[in-house]
């Protein structure tokens, strides 16, 4: 893809693919066409812009797209170039914050705080994070936001004795991971819970969804390296926003 050759203007579909995927999938297709090697570079952000007819949001929400699927590559101050190909990573491997993934995407990371308090452990949370039931735990629920596109809705309840003064932390910016890791508590491990559910009304409101439609629920279980249950979370993501995706072998 040459400083004179972009790919072809997306039309504006009404069938479900949104912008963003029509304009990955034009790139990607003009890549293979023209047969570009790792390393050739694409044209600047603002000549792909114009020539596509689209915002920057829209272009780098592909561009985002085609650095998760391995196709492109970013080097901060150059631009954007052909990736090498890389040995696909087996999932779960890594774990990784809402704010590093989006980081390592190109896109900015946001929250809406819904509540952020402190209140005493039940029972339940007191057994499942080995803790006496009283012990004050953190209520953190957030949106989490992608380029301000509402992607999920994340409730956490962490034992506040490990993190003192998460509760004065505004989590509007700051990632919980990092505040953990500045205050010395180190993550090991997540045993995690995947399943499909329905939006109900009060989570279809927060994301932006009509009630029913699907959402994609992670329920985690997080671990500090002393094998200490630290945190549970439940984190919902709105099924038309977000996509899992790993790569299965035979043994």
């Amino acid at each position: 893809m040459s400083a004179d050759a972009a790919p072809a203007r997306p039309a504006r579909s009404s069938g479900p693919a949104p912008l963003w995927a029509q304009t990955a999938e034009l790139i990607h297709d003009e890549i293979q066409r023209r047969g570009l090697a790792a390393g050739a570079r694409l044209p600047a952000e603002r000549e792909l812009c114009e020539r596509l007819d689209i915002s920057r949001v829209t272009l780098r929400k592909a561009l985002a797209h085609l650095v998760d699927q391995g196709l492109v590559t970013a080097s901060h101050g150059r631009g954007w170039f052909v990736a090498a190909p890389v040995a696909p990573r087996e999932w779960p491997n890594d774990l990784e914050s809402f704010t590093t993934t989006a980081r390592r995407k190109h896109m900015r990371p946001s929250s809406l705080v819904l509540h952020q308090e402190l209140r005493p452990a039940t029972l339940d949370d007191g057994d499942r994070l080995d803790v006496p039931a009283g012990a004050p735990l953190l209520r953190l629920e957030r949106v989490r936001l992608l380029d301000d596109v509402r992607i999920a809705v994340d409730r956490t309840l962490l034992v506040a004795s490990l993190a003192p003064g998460l509760d004065e932390v505004d989590f509007t910016t700051a990632s919980l991971f990092e505040e953990l890791h500045a205050r010395g508590v180190e993550l090991e491990r997540s045993e995690t819970t995947i399943e499909a559910r329905g939006a109900d009304k009060t989570l279809a409101r927060h994301l932006g969804i009509e009630p029913g439609s699907p959402v994609l629920a992670l329920d985690q279980t997080i671990y500090a390296r002393d094998q200490r249950p630290v945190l549970l979370s439940t984190v919902e993501y709105s099924g038309d926003r977000y996509r899992l995706r790993t790569t299965l072998q035979p043994r």
